[in-house]
């Protein structure tokens, strides 16, 4: 005869629980970003090589000696690599978790890449009343086209620079605005480079034709 073992069944409301924490992968993060920056590369990298194709397409308008004011492009360059210098202040602030501090280098490093955004309108604008708009020559329209997408880039660096301000300022430096901070850094420095290149490979050598 067949016999049934009662085994006592414990209450599911004793039974442990267990809180389900999510993990922000970091490293998958940076790498992301990294990929990022990759695809960026090649968008400038097209780009030199246009203006390096068309550079000397005049279609018998002004040539880059004619135009380029090289002191007040000298300046802007300065601009621009005083604020990445200025990142390097925040970002050794935010390692020894100053709050304020790396707020203060931030809207210092905002206020230089606003002031880079400054004078390269004021180019493009005396550029435009001279005559020299982008459907002018094909050289104007691939110098256009190559500081004009580095000029949106730092604009977008700029409001990035400004959201995480407003973040950090609310919630402090926690590990995602640690993060979110290593990455607008990789990326400003990157807009740096390419400056230096656009700086050297357009202005410099436009110059001297």
């Amino acid at each position: 005869m067949a016999t049934t073992l009662d085994i006592p069944v414990k209450d599911a409301a004793a039974a442990p629980r267990f809180h389900v924490v999510e993990h922000h992968p970091e490293n998958g993060s940076l790498l992301g970003f990294w990929l990022y920056l990759m695809s960026d590369c090649l968008i400038f990298a097209v780009l030199f090589a246009v203006y390096g194709v068309l550079g000397r397409s005049y279609a018998a308008g002004p040539s880059g000696a004619d135009l380029f004011d090289l002191p007040m492009v000298a300046l802007n360059t300065s601009m621009l690599l005083f604020s990445s210098i200025t990142y390097g202040f925040a970002m050794l602030a935010m390692e020894q978790n100053r709050v304020k501090t790396t707020l203060a280098w931030l809207a210092v490093t905002g206020l230089f890449g606003a002031a880079f955004l400054g004078l390269e309108l004021t180019e493009f604008a005396h550029f435009i009343h001279e005559g020299a708009t982008p459907q002018r020559s094909a050289f104007l329209s691939s110098f256009f086209a190559l500081v004009g997408t580095h000029g949106l880039h730092v604009t977008f660096g700029i409001v990035w620079l400004v959201t995480l301000m407003v973040q950090v300022g609310q919630r402090g430096l926690i590990p995602e605005n640690r993060r979110r901070l290593m990455c607008l850094s990789m990326f400003w420095h990157f807009l740096d480079v390419v400056w230096i290149g656009v700086f050297s490979f357009v202005y410099l050598m436009g110059a001297l034709r």
